[in-house]
């Protein structure tokens, strides 16, 4: 599927692109002007007011790209899980969804992102699993998180979006768990 014609767009949809450093998902989600302001701002609020840690975050993001063998979330989040702290085991682990040797919290959270994933839902007792590490808020941000790189995975792989001639990501510096600083 071709990008669309940037310049055709609204001026606030070309910043919104631009701003976001010109990745091909942004431009690729410009096939739908009306829609891609409300998604791309689900997406900042996901990745920068999250109330999960970084880390965690970026474990459930990375397992639900595996998962949907969607290679462009992939890369760009075990980018962004590294970047924030994530360590290479735990990484590793997204990729097969075992969760053997990883601490309490990471293995609650990868086993519940596979849960979510497969039955779309947590039992009570997965709940109170989770809630021996995380908050309400945390448990609460975690599912929106699932479900919205779902919906990403599936954007990415329907319009085969890749890193082919894209620039640089501009991953910046790690924000923290609830700043509004860049990605």
């Amino acid at each position: 599927m071709e990008y669309p014609d940037l310049s055709a767009l609204p001026a606030e949809l070309q910043e919104d692109v631009t701003a976001r450093g010109s990745l091909n998902v942004f431009r690729m989600l410009m096939h739908s002007p009306a829609l891609a302001p409300g998604v791309l701002a689900l997406g900042d609020a996901v990745l920068r007011q999250n109330s999960l840690p970084d880390p965690l975050r970026e474990l459930a993001i990375v397992r639900v790209g595996h998962v949907y063998r969607a290679a462009y979330e992939v890369h760009h989040h075990e980018n962004i899980a590294r970047l924030v702290g994530l360590g290479q085991e735990a990484i590793a682990a997204a990729a097969t969804g075992s969760p053997v040797g990883l601490p309490g919290a990471e293995a609650a959270v990868l086993a519940a992102t596979d849960r979510l994933l497969a039955r779309h839902t947590l039992d009570e007792a997965e709940r109170q699993e989770l809630l021996a590490f995380l908050t309400v808020n945390q448990l609460a941000d975690l599912v929106i998180t699932v479900g919205f790189y779902q919906l990403i995975c599936d954007f990415l792989n329907t319009f085969e979006v890749t890193t082919a001639d894209e620039p640089t990501p501009p991953y910046g510096e790690a924000p923290a768990a609830g700043s509004d600083e860049g990605r």
